[in-house]
């Protein structure tokens, strides 16, 4: 259904990214009295020595309470301090030297002692953390449907699995049938996971997740030979079987950056709104990206339109999870 133009350009995009995880800087401060903080930098490394030059600036007269512990651990470099700012961090600016220089993204996480905590997300053109008073509701809600709709954007493996998908199927009405699965099924673990009903570690998790991708491309081709299966006949099945695995994918994501103490619930159920929100966004775009195709192609469309795009998703998948397993091996 959806043709070599748009896999062609999910590959392209996809490429450079290769795995589910948040790629942004972390700066975590977490509030132990009311004007002391235990801080976590987390900045994308190499290697112990290669590390991407990018710190936090502290406001004025702020003091070091204990000394820097640095540790390289999955690509990044992670450093604990304590900090002591003289009348708290409240209204008081927190800046990033190198931010300018980097095309980079900064997650920004503080958690205060009455357990309510502010998320946001940094960049170049919006550099600068302040810290304002407890937020509401709203603001929590904003927050995490804002974290939802990035990750799904960014988590390549999930928008490949999507496009899979997409082109198994045959019809507005088994569309609609397979993505309603797919929500429901990624919904239920990543809520069980988050709340800790259940714990799975995450590698083998990513390493299934580009199987789940490699099984649909295959399904694919499969369905061009001609050679029907209950995949390709009800794929809403395979939506549901393997959004439940995905689910747990999004959870591991969710886990980077935490839950508001006094918020789960609420900061839990507008996650997973962005993490919808943005999925239909990138169903929606390769539905009226396949609509302008056929507008040039016409509505027949030769049978190497899809072979290719399949044999490209399942090799990237393959890739992947090789990739994955190797990694999970030597770690």
């Amino acid at each position: 259904m959806i043709r070599t133009l748009l896999i062609s350009l999910a590959l392209l995009l996809s490429w450079p990214a290769g795995a589910d995880d948040f790629r942004p800087s972390y700066l975590q401060i977490t509030q132990t009295a009311p004007d002391r903080y235990d801080v976590l930098w987390k900045v994308p490394a190499l290697d112990e020595r290669t590390v991407l030059k990018l710190k936090p600036v502290f406001p004025q007269r702020t003091l070091e309470s204990s000394a820097p512990r640095t540790a390289y651990a999955k690509g990044a470099i992670v450093i604990h301090w304590a900090i002591e700012i003289p009348g708290g961090i409240e209204n008081k600016p927190i800046t990033f030297e190198g931010l300018d220089l980097n095309r980079t993204d900064i997650l920004v996480r503080l958690a205060r002692l009455d357990g309510t905590e502010q998320l946001e997300r940094l960049n170049p053109g919006s550099p600068v953390f302040t810290a304002v008073s407890s937020p509401g509701p709203m603001e929590v809600s904003v927050s995490y449907t804002a974290l939802g709709i990035e990750h799904i954007l960014r988590g390549v493996d999930h928008l490949l699995f999507v496009a899979a998908l997409v082109m198994l199927v045959r019809g507005r009405r088994q569309l609609l049938l397979t993505i309603t699965a797919f929500t429901v099924a990624h919904s239920i673990t990543l809520a069980l996971a988050t709340l800790g009903f259940i714990a799975v570690p995450r590698p083998p998790v990513e390493a299934a997740i580009a199987l789940s991708i490699m099984f649909v491309a295959v399904e694919i081709l499969r369905r061009e030979q001609g050679r029907s299966s209950l995949a390709s006949e009800q794929p809403w099945l395979v939506a549901l079987s393997f959004g439940l695995l995905h689910g747990f994918g999004f959870a591991g994501a969710l886990a980077e950056v935490g839950l508001p103490a006094n918020s789960i619930p609420l900061a839990l159920l507008f996650f997973n709104v962005g993490v919808e929100i943005g999925q239909l966004i990138f169903v929606g775009a390769l539905l009226a990206g396949a609509a302008l195709l056929r507008r040039l192609t016409g509505p027949v469309s030769p049978r190497w339109s899809t072979v290719v795009p399949a044999y490209a998703i399942g090799g990237l998948a393959s890739y992947w999870m090789f990739e994955r397993l190797i990694a999970f091996g030597s770690g």
